[in-house]
C-alpha cells in the first residue's frame, strides 16, 4: 500500500478494518522510532509533543517508559 487509491474499498469492511489495523501498528513503529530519535537527539518533551500535536504530559506518557527501559 503506497496510497489511499491503494487501499481496500470500505465497502468491504472486513479488509478496510484489516488495513486500517495494519496501519495504525506502522504508524506507532514509526512515531515509537522518531521519538527515540528526537530524544537521542537531546529534543525536549514539549518539542516533541509540539511536533505530535499532543500535550507534553501526553508525549511524556505514552513513550518515556519505553525509552528509558532501552537506556537500561
Amino acid at each position: 500500500m503506497t496510497d489511499i487509491k491503494s487501499l481496500p474499498n470500505p465497502n468491504t469492511p472486513e479488509e478496510a478494518l484489516a488495513a486500517v489495523t495494519s496501519l495504525r501498528l506502522l504508524a506507532d513503529q514509526l512515531e515509537r522510532r522518531a521519538v527515540e530519535e528526537a530524544v537521542a537527539q537531546g529534543w525536549t518533551w514539549a518539542q516533541i509533543a509540539q511536533a505530535l500535536d499532543i500535550t507534553r504530559q501526553a508525549a511524556h506518557k505514552r513513550h518515556a517508559a519505553f525509552i528509558n527501559k532501552k537506556e537500561t
